[in-house]
């Protein structure tokens, strides 16, 4: 079997990808932090995931765009189109006030998450 290449980042290297099924849930969580720090659009969301994870997890575009139709739909995040002089138009997505609330409950529910699976399993000194 032929390995992936690893996928560099300044805090670490991860050689192994998240599997989808357990990815899918930290969808919104990634999706809300990247916004919180500025407006992006889908590819580049799904670029900076992969990056800032290490490769560890990442999303096509194929997925990611009902996430955020989703999100949208929930008015956590907003689009807007770009005109894009060298190429196609850019649908940027940003984060709404009410998706500002929703990040800090949404990260304390992951933490709370990791920190029983870590009671219960031991995760944190795998």
């Amino acid at each position: 079997m032929t390995r992936k290449p690893e996928y560099r980042n300044t805090i670490f290297t991860m050689t192994k990808r998240i599997p989808s099924r357990i990815a899918r849930g930290s969808a919104e969580l990634a999706i809300l932090a990247l916004l919180a720090e500025e407006p992006l659009y889908g590819f580049e969301i799904a670029r900076r995931i992969g990056e800032k994870t290490g490769g560890a997890l990442r999303f096509n575009l194929a997925s990611l765009y009902p996430m955020l139709y989703g999100l949208e739909k929930r008015r956590w995040i907003t689009a807007r189109w770009e005109v894009n002089r060298a190429g196609r138009d850019r649908r940027y997505y940003s984060l709404t006030a009410a998706g500002k609330r929703k990040l800090a409950p949404l990260r304390r529910e992951w933490r709370f998450f990791f920190q029983a699976l870590d009671r219960l399993a031991g995760v944190g000194r795998a």
